[in-house]
């Protein structure tokens, strides 16, 4: 599914080259629950940026689908990110004029998909979330969870094979940090490929395979017992 080859990623900082992503060589399969774990600044988000092609490699090939994403232009890796990737962030990201409901069906009114086939799937996605009774309130009138939630379900609504959750919990208390891990694992279970950026130990650990990041590398990549 995804196939990382000798990535390169170096941002220069004045007069000095910084290697955020140091000869990166990973196979993701289809349906696979990753965490990608170490401490800041070791590459883990620079990764997962460069994974949903929000960031380049400076050199290394990245195939997606069996589909080379290092020679594409950014309209083909636009599409090619519609249709296979979506993004969980810690920060949320919802568009706070808008509705639950709205929030949610934003990437199929961008899609172009018609308002009779993008409804059920709406109301699909707030029973999925348990967010029917929220469906018509703002951001700010919603939990953490709730919010956390909201984006889970837009990410989603257009059914794409991976999944990237960078630090999905961080903004959450404990409590509702469970029930959001709960709902991605649950896609995890239906097929979606699940890659979380983590700092938490506890839920690295609830991964099937962990990778751990040191200086830009992979330190280590192993499967969890």
């Amino acid at each position: 599914m995804i196939k990382l080859e000798h990535i390169h990623r170096d941002f220069q900082v004045g007069d000095q080259t910084v290697h955020a992503l140091d000869d990166i060589n990973l196979e993701i399969t289809q349906g696979e629950y990753l965490s990608v774990m170490g401490p800041s600044g070791s590459g883990k988000s620079t990764l997962l940026n460069l994974i949903g092609m929000l960031d380049h490699a400076t050199s290394g090939s990245y195939s997606l689908a069996d589909q080379n994403i290092t020679e594409m232009d950014e309209q083909q890796e636009a599409q090619i990110r519609n249709k296979y990737i979506g993004f969980v962030f810690q920060a949320f990201h919802l568009i706070p004029r808008l509705s639950a409901a709205e929030n949610i069906e934003l990437p199929l009114v961008l899609a172009g998909i018609a308002p009779s086939v993008r409804q059920p799937k709406v109301e699909q996605a707030l029973q999925a979330m348990n967010l029917v009774d929220r469906a018509h309130h703002k951001p700010d009138q919603l939990s953490g969870g709730q919010r956390q939630r909201v984006a889970i379900a837009r990410a989603t609504i257009t059914e794409p094979s991976v999944l990237l959750a960078d630090e999905p919990t961080g903004n959450l208390d404990q409590k509702s940090g469970e029930d959001v891990i709960d709902t991605l694992e649950s896609l995890n279970k239906k097929g979606i490929t699940l890659i979380i950026v983590t700092h938490d130990h506890h839920l690295g650990k609830r991964s099937a395979r962990a990778i751990k990041m040191l200086d830009g590398r992979i330190e280590s990549d192993q499967a969890n017992g």
